[in-house]
């Protein structure tokens, strides 16, 4: 199986290309530049059938159109929670996607937003905006449902996967859930492995504890942190002030 990625400079978000050479082959998410992409296409002589998008926020779809104009019968599937101009048809959770000899698998993997799907195929598992690596999702973009979501995404259905599997997120580099496993700070304290903070701060200009100020994607934080009626949220870490 082939795999190609394209990173957006701006956005540090991932576009994939995914298929058999000679064969046939989908795209995961349209955030650009596609044209990398393009030239892979031909190079290993992949005829794209789809585009499976993982959520419908902008860093993830904005070249959509670009795909489409140079094949034009793509389908273009998502969850059905997720509004993106240009959906073909949707992708349901376990509903098995084929597209030549592979299968894609969704995997509903909500918190960021509400229809997020992860899509595994052959050991690889493509986690959207849900797990990074050395890092998680926040819960503050538009559709964004819970806390609670996000983290039973990752615990109960991303790191339920065998250890060996290939996580290629959203963003940035890829990782293993083995790796995440025993590294990723939020994961390590979910597990119970290290304590939570208590610190005192202020976030998004409302007191609050902090309980954890992790790595983020783009080299700045991601934190965990509880407001006073007992609620857990992830923030970004610039709009934590500790202290």
């Amino acid at each position: 199986m082939v795999v190609e990625r394209s990173m957006n400079s701006d956005y540090l978000s991932n576009t994939y290309l995914v298929g058999q050479a000679g064969g046939e082959g989908f795209f995961v998410d349209a955030g650009g530049p596609v044209a990398p992409l393009l030239a892979a296409a031909e190079r290993n002589d992949i005829t794209p059938t789809h585009v499976l998008l993982t959520h419908h926020l902008g860093d993830h779809v904005q070249e959509l159109g670009r795909l489409t104009e140079r094949w034009p019968d793509l389908q273009v599937l998502a969850h059905p929670e997720e509004p993106v101009d240009g959906v073909t048809g949707e992708m349901l959770p376990g509903k098995v996607v084929r597209v030549g000899a592979l299968e894609v698998t969704p995997l509903h993997t909500p918190g960021h937003t509400a229809g997020m799907l992860s899509l595994l195929v052959e050991g690889n598992v493509f986690t959207g905006d849900t797990l990074f690596k050395n890092s998680v999702g926040g819960v503050r973009a538009p559709g964004s449902t819970s806390y609670a979501d996000l983290r039973g995404s990752i615990m109960d259905t991303l790191m339920a996967l065998p250890p060996e599997t290939i996580i290629r997120p959203g963003h940035t580099e890829p990782t293993t859930v083995a790796a995440e496993w025993e590294g990723n700070a939020f994961i390590r304290v979910w597990r119970g492995l290290d304590p939570e903070g208590d610190e005192p701060c202020t976030a998004l200009g409302e007191p609050a504890t902090l309980v954890l100020l992790g790595d983020d994607y783009d080299g700045g934080h991601k934190a965990w942190i509880r407001w006073p009626d007992g609620r857990d949220d992830i923030v970004p870490g610039s709009r934590v002030q500790r202290g």
